[in-house]
């Protein structure tokens, strides 16, 4: 009789590693398989769902569509209402300031004359409006005597009333002096430019104490060289011996 030989079962089996092989080949198969059906979306429920919200949150449908209106974004809303907005050309503004200046001006002069109207209608000054704004004419024996440059005490309430109108003011203000072409016999001036010079320098040192800010403030003399009527004539000649005050447009020194 033939005897077996008995199986050793710790002889090894050198193609045993495929069936691990096996394993990993299906266990990665399958990971695979998961992650693409997780991935893959329905589109047809896809689009019936962002149907339904869309009629719910938006109140707009139409066929399955969602309908959008532009002006629903505040983007979109800024946009349009910028659109509206269309800027001034400037030279419509800078007509629009000239328009707003000139009608202050307007006013002031007018507020001028009414708180000067008895000394107007007496003829001692004149408010006079032109294209550089409002000219003051005071005569000179309002304010000074005879061949002098000191304001005299009676002169310092009308120029107190004047600094009180026009300190609110932002206008700036040329002092001019004025005489008539009567030759100087003074000690104390050499020429009549020098007396009307130092004249504007009194009012203006006087409207700076009432308020008037300096930097607002220039004195200009003249002499005779601008006269407003005949130097032929007593009369005319006292017309010509005044101070100016000049309110200009400028808001600042024209110099």
């Amino acid at each position: 009789m033939i005897r077996r030989k008995p199986i050793d079962d710790d002889d090894e089996n050198p193609e045993r590693w495929l069936v691990s092989y096996a394993d990993f080949i299906t266990l990665l198969f399958a990971f695979f398989v998961v992650m693409y059906a997780i991935s893959s979306v329905n589109q047809s429920k896809y689009d019936q769902l962002t149907s339904a919200m869309g009629s719910a949150f938006m109140g707009q449908a139409n066929g399955g569509k969602i309908i959008l209106k532009k002006e629903s974004t505040p983007e979109n809303k800024i946009h349009q209402d910028s659109s509206l907005i269309k800027p001034l050309p400037l030279s419509h503004i800078y007509a629009e300031k000239q328009r707003k200046e000139r009608e202050a001006m307007v006013k002031t002069g007018l507020d001028l004359s009414s708180q000067l109207s008895p000394l107007i209608g007496a003829g001692k000054v004149t408010v006079v409006q032109n294209n550089r704004g409002v000219r003051i004419d005071i005569n000179d024996s309002l304010l000074f005597e005879a061949g002098s440059a000191d304001l005299a005490e009676a002169a310092k309430p009308l120029m107190q009333q004047i600094a009180e109108k026009l300190k609110a003011t932002p206008y700036f203000m040329q002092i001019e002096g004025h005489t008539d072409n009567a030759p100087m016999h003074s000690t104390a001036f050499y020429s009549n430019w020098e007396l009307s010079a130092v004249r504007a320098s009194s009012v203006v040192r006087m409207l700076n104490s009432y308020g008037i800010a300096e930097n607002r403030l220039s004195a200009t003399g003249f002499g005779a060289t601008q006269p407003i009527s005949e130097n032929e004539t007593a009369e005319g000649r006292a017309k010509n011996r005044r101070v100016s005050i000049m309110i200009l447009y400028e808001t600042k020194n024209p110099t």
